[in-house]
């Protein structure tokens, strides 16, 4: 996207990702080879585009209205100098949306301060009638992507320098959850850097130049997903920040703190936000043509192929999975990218093996036992790598989501048959008979049945209550607060820190361009420690809000601070990796009749805690 009369600029070419094994397929089925994108290729941009005194452009990508039920929408916030930075044949904001281009997001919108067009690598065009005015502006049209979206949307700057796969790791990945990219072990808080404070996997408190972090241990990566569960609080946390940004709350702050300020403001409102970590990938933000010039460089430092292996394995799975699995199974990965196989043939032969395992079951005897326990264990170390393979070859749909799904239920009923087939046999090596057995496996299966519902239900109860959010929130009419923004809502999110008047230093603005058009790249950036002193500005308020949620809510928190009681709220559950265990170590050991008494027991337990605290979850505020 550059001036076809003018020599293109020198510069460090952004081709820093391998083509995904294996390609990719629908829903995620965009270009493979991002690396390959040609931007010299592309047709110039008009008079008074990206590189116009007035910033890079304001607009959408892709048809407008709302997008297919489910697809993926994204919000470029460009309102800093530093989208126009040049890379390659193009600018930042242009690598960045053909990134998201390349990974099939439905509509990609741009928040900039002029209404310039541009023209993105599929043929559409980001258009805008006019740009953003200011900070509240730029968060007001937040609010309406998130009320109009039907899947999930992501929050990105528009300065930002990142690996491809590390983008696919946040917009890709499957679970619809709400993710922030978060450095725990890099840089220190700084421009562009804001700092958080990570607890069991989760932002636990985030900041900006005016909201304070005790205990900071990472820092915000400016790339936020929110989930379609969330949005609502998304459409509410932005229209709030708009109002207080628009009574000067925020003073100074300019647009190159607009997703800081989300990210913060999400949490604040108890948003649960799950900090998902880079590894060897990169992703930040640049204020300087110096500063992407080697943050390019870096990228091409990193081998991606590695880095996309490591984060094919999840990071936040249950203890077995994580520890008796994943810790060897993505050695798997590769050879069977290699071989050609696909997610949904790796499922099929992990079935396959649970097959085997019922029929060793139904035999009964001891060492019938002993194989059916190894097959249960190889057939959850498959099922395992079909997931790992479809994050390392981004090959995932619905379909595929769906059979692992039921393939998961299947297997393990399969397996309950068999144990009770060879029980019932009543061999003499380990005991049995058919009196009861077979109300012991039906109960087992009821019972996990019933977990299934209350998981499955619960998660569909957010998701329609996050819409139906969505589509209601603007600003409110409560009054207490400025501009009729709700008094609580004003303290949840006001500053933690005094912010000077307009128009002065707020240790925040726009990284090389205020709202008022400024150019001045040395200006001080988001995440900046720097303030003004007590007494000066707005009057100074709690360093954080207290976390929201009632004592069941924050119990579950605190609890979330030990990795010790972290991983046992995690078996406690007793998920697919601890059952599987179960069942195997115990049809070893034992019999049956052990194997159904102990799922029954730590089942039980596991529906009545899970149960309890979605009520205590859904009863919070």
């Amino acid at each position: 996207m550059h001036d076809s009369h003018a020599p293109a600029p020198s510069g460090p070419r952004a081709s820093d990702d391998l083509p995904p094994p294996g390609g990719l397929r629908e829903p995620y089925g965009g270009p493979p080879e991002f690396g390959d994108l040609p931007f010299d290729d592309l047709p110039a941009a008009p008079p008074g585009g990206p590189h116009a005194p007035g910033g890079p452009p304001a607009g959408r990508a892709g048809a407008s209205g709302r997008s297919a039920p489910g697809t993926a929408a994204a919000v470029v916030l460009a309102t800093t100098a530093g989208a126009a930075l040049r890379c390659g044949g193009g600018t930042l904001l242009d690598r960045l949306t053909d990134q998201l281009v390349a990974l099939s997001v439905g509509e990609v919108h741009v928040v900039a301060r002029s209404g310039d067009i541009t023209r993105a690598t599929d043929g559409a065009y980001l258009i805008g009638a006019e740009g953003s005015h200011g900070l509240a502006d730029d968060l007001r049209r937040v609010a309406r992507v998130a009320r109009a979206a039907t899947g999930p949307v992501a929050v990105l700057a528009g300065d930002l320098v990142a690996h491809t796969e590390a983008l696919a790791v946040l917009l890709s990945a499957p679970g619809g959850g709400t993710t922030a990219l978060v450095v725990t072990d890099g840089d220190e808080p700084g421009p562009l850097r804001p700092p958080v404070r990570v607890e069991g996997g989760r932002v636990a408190a985030a900041g900006t130049s005016l909201h304070e972090v005790a205990g900071a241990d990472g820092t915000f990566r400016g790339a936020l997903r929110v989930g379609e569960a969330d949005l609502g609080r998304l459409a509410e946390t932005a229209e709030t920040l708009a109002g207080l940004a628009e009574t000067g709350v925020f003073g100074a702050m300019g647009g190159a703190e607009a997703g800081d300020l989300l990210l913060a403001g999400l949490v604040r409102y108890g948003v649960h936000v799950r900090a998902r970590g880079l590894g060897r990938l990169r992703c930040e933000r640049v204020a300087g043509q110096e500063d992407a010039d080697a943050a390019v460089r870096r990228l091409n430092e990193v081998d991606v192929a590695h880095a996309r292996l490591d984060a094919a394995v999840k990071a936040d799975d249950g203890f077995f999975a994580t520890y008796g699995v994943s810790s060897w199974s993505g050695h798997l990965v590769r050879p069977a990218a290699a071989l050609g196989l696909t997610p949904n043939a790796v499922t099929w032969f992990s079935a396959g093996l649970a097959l085997l395992a019922a029929a060793w079951f139904s035999a009964g005897t001891r060492p019938a036992l002993v194989a059916g326990a190894v097959l249960v264990y190889l057939s959850f170390v498959l099922d395992c790598v079909d997931g790992q393979l479809a994050r390392y070859t981004r090959m995932f749909s619905p379909v595929g989501a769906w059979l692992d799904a039921t393939f998961d239920r299947a297997k393990e009923y399969v397996v309950y048959v068999g144990l009770a087939v060879g029980y019932a046999a009543g061999h003499g090596a380990v005991g049995g008979g058919p009196e009861g057995i077979w109300a012991l496996a039906v109960a087992a299966m009821i019972l996990q049945a019933l977990r299934h519902m209350i998981d499955f239900s619960y998660a569909g109860s957010r998701a329609d209550a996050g819409a139906a959010r969505a589509r209601s929130a603007g600003p409110s009419a409560a009054t207490g607060g400025p501009s009729g923004v709700p008094a609580d809502a004003a303290a949840r999110l006001a500053p933690s820190r005094p912010a000077p008047p307009s128009g002065a230093s707020a240790g925040s603005t726009d990284a090389g361009g205020t709202d008022t058009g400024s150019t001045d790249t040395g200006s001080t950036a988001a995440g900046s420690t720097a303030g003004p002193e007590p007494g000066e500005g707005t009057r100074a308020v709690p360093q954080e809000s207290p976390p929201p949620g009632n004592p069941v809510v924050r119990l579950s928190r605190l609890l979330e601070r030990s990795s010790t009681t972290r991983w046992l709220k995690k078996i406690i559950v007793l998920p697919i990796g601890e059952r599987m265990a179960l069942i195997a170590v115990t049809a070893a050991l034992f019999n049956a009749r052990v194997t159904f008494l102990a799922l029954l027991t730590w089942g039980g337990v596991a529906a009545l805690y899970t149960l309890t605290g979605r009520i205590g979850r859904s009863l919070s505020k």
